[in-house]
């Protein structure tokens, strides 16, 4: 009898699965789901502002007001000179994960460099690395671009994702940030 499975799995584990579920007489058919990775459009919007939403709540306990949040997002899609989001979907081309890129200019390096803001990944759709596939895309893009780097700030106590981002290849600076904003959420 032939039992088909669906393991979401980590290609280099593929085997290893595969060799144990034959010792127990099982015919595994692992399928790996696709994601599709790109520039996110205005049809993104109401995705975009719930994941805004949902990520402030999830991380900070903040309610934010949704009109605003909306507003902040379509300021981006308005004023691309300032940033612009990056998507994924699943194979039937439903959203699943959104980051949005800021960008700032480095006389050092006389160009910009890209910051790597609000990652949010739906539940449904965590630990199967699209932050990786949204990061490799965007690492691509920024050098087919003569983008001088990418930066992202990490809350101090988020120990996996600063393990993700290393893993990533990205490294903790010498900086710490400081800041005084002048409104509130």
């Amino acid at each position: 009898m032939i039992t088909a499975i669906k393991i979401p799995v980590i290609p280099k584990k593929i085997r290893l699965i595969d060799a144990l579920l034959n010792q127990r007489g099982i015919q595994a058919v692992i399928q790996r789901e696709n994601y599709s990775v790109d520039v996110a459009s205005k049809n993104d919007l109401d995705f975009i502002v719930d994941c805004q939403l949902k990520m402030a709540l999830e991380t900070e306990g903040i309610e934010l007001n949704p009109e605003t949040v909306m507003q902040g997002v379509k300021y981006i899609f308005t004023h691309p000179d300032r940033g612009f989001y990056v998507i994924s979907r699943n194979q039937q081309q439903q959203p699943a994960a959104v980051l949005l890129v800021l960008k700032e200019w480095s006389d050092w390096r006389n160009g910009d460099v890209w910051w790597i803001h609000s990652v949010y990944v739906s539940a449904e759709y965590r630990r199967k690395r699209l932050f990786t596939k949204m990061f490799r895309f965007l690492e691509k893009l920024a050098q087919d671009n003569n983008i001088r780097g990418l930066r992202l700030y990490v809350e101090k106590s988020n120990q996996p994702a600063q393990r993700a981002y290393s893993a990533l290849g990205m490294r903790k600076d010498r900086y710490d940030l400081f800041e005084k904003m002048f409104v509130n959420y």
